[in-house]
């Protein structure tokens, strides 16, 4: 069996991990990852945790050795709405080159490069040139719940001196990107109450608050007319940009256009004084996921709904803690919410935002190894999206991670007809052999 056909075959299970339907198929695509890892020659065990299993796979460690930690996650995200992708999403379909199936990208073509990538060195040469732990999870999609816990019970076993991670993108088709910075994650659900029950809008209508009408004020309310958000101390702990960061990311050519173009959006917007990706990677958010209320069906039902709601992310930047924010928003909406409803605030799963020094020892081993891979100028970025876990290791194991992307920036990943080029694959497996190589040295 190829490289590409293991991907294949991976990318089938439907391993959902939010959606109790698909337990038995992410359980079997972690059943099947093991069946792998324990072909070629890794000692290889499946680890129960209270939600979807762990697996964790090592060579023979070796004293002296640099001991590297490589993580990827197998679980996905659903595949809704069906009715916009072109072809079934979990039956990988390849046009043109391009692999398009739920996962293809995030996690799945990532992680099996790297799989892809040691099988060939354990073939060639019975060995790698590291001490080699694996860690795949099945929960990165809802948050690693229970990830942080196992570091914790298994320290020792899973020490390293350093942790990689393929799952963050490039900024360009065949431009080695080494993503030394991610944005934290806050996120919170907001039910406003006000009547009993649905109510007449004609008989009770002017005389009780409409719960859908204040929901929507309180969330336009997160944000003046140029973006910034208006939750007082949001921004008090915000880490401010490095200038050669600024240099760097102008070198990097016109994101505006990039963004328009695949965004779709009219115009951009956003927080006035920073430029786009200064605003995507290195500025803190606050963002409606979600809002809604009332009657949806076809036509009218004039009723004022007895509740509403409004789904909240918040995306963080280093020092900002997010528990704290969480602490500042639940004040901030209490304060602007009218006594005429009441409010009921969920907290949702969090994450630290996390840097690294990309110009230390083992930054520049991960550059160098995307130079061999790639060629060219290696693209020093940071990412707006969150691996909540990455900040964990730094915790836990006190590991830095290596984040070494292979995605491009319209591989749709959480969106309808996810992808992931087969160039990409290939060159990921290139990159696992020329990163152990030079975190071997």
């Amino acid at each position: 069996m190829t490289a590409l056909d293991d991907l294949l075959t991976c990318l089938r299970f439907p391993s959902v991990s939010t959606d109790s339907r698909h337990h038995a198929d992410t359980r079997a695509c972690a059943q099947w990852l093991v069946a792998k890892l324990t072909s070629m020659g890794l000692t290889t065990g499946l680890h129960e945790t209270p939600g979807h299993p762990v697996i964790v796979a090592k060579n023979k460690h070796i004293p002296g050795r640099r001991t590297v930690l490589l993580y990827g996650h197998y679980d996905v995200q659903p595949a809704e709405p069906y009715a916009e992708w072109k072809s079934p999403p979990f039956e990988p379909t390849i046009r043109e080159g391009v692999i398009y199936c739920r996962g293809a990208t995030d996690n799945k073509g990532q992680l099996i490069a790297h799989v892809s990538g040691l099988a060939e060195t354990l073939a060639k040469y019975g060995d790698l040139p590291v001490n080699l732990t694996i860690l795949f999870e099945g929960e990165e999609e809802i948050g690693s719940p229970n990830l942080k816990p196992f570091l914790e019970a298994h320290r020792q076993e899973l020490a390293c001196d350093v942790v990689a991670i393929s799952d963050t993108g490039m900024v360009a088709p065949g431009v080695g990107t080494f993503t030394y910075g991610l944005r934290g994650i806050a996120c919170m659900e907001v039910k406003v109450h006000g009547p009993s029950i649905d109510l007449h809008s004609g008989i009770f209508g002017g005389a009780v608050a409409n719960p859908a009408t204040i929901a929507a004020r309180l969330a336009a309310s997160l944000h003046d007319d140029q973006g910034r958000v208006q939750i007082p101390g949001f921004y008090d702990a915000v880490k401010p940009l490095a200038d050669w960061e600024r240099s760097a990311w102008e070198e990097l050519g016109d994101a505006d256009a990039e963004t328009l173009s695949l965004t779709g959006v009219p115009a951009l917007f956003g927080e006035a004084g920073y430029s786009d990706r200064e605003r995507r990677w290195a500025r803190p958010t606050a963002e409606v996921n979600g809002i809604g209320g009332g009657y949806q069906g076809e036509g009218s039902k004039t009723v004022i709904p007895r509740e509403a709601f409004v789904k909240l992310s918040f995306r963080l930047v280093p020092d900002q803690n997010p528990e704290h924010i969480l602490d500042l928003a639940c004040a901030y909406l209490r304060a602007h919410a009218p006594a005429s409803v009441r409010l009921d605030i969920h907290r949702g799963h969090t994450g630290q935002a996390y840097l690294m020094d990309p110009q230390g020892p083992l930054g520049q081993a991960a550059q160098r190894a995307l130079t061999q891979t790639f060629g060219g100028k290696i693209a020093l970025i940071r990412e707006g999206g969150s691996i909540p876990i990455v900040q964990a290791f730094k915790d836990v194991l006190k590991a830095d991670t290596l984040l070494l992307g292979l995605a491009l920036p319209d591989c749709q990943a959480h969106a309808p007809n996810e992808n992931f080029p087969i160039a990409n694959f290939e060159a990921g497996i290139r990159l696992n052999q020329a990163l152990l190589t030079e975190l071997g040295k």
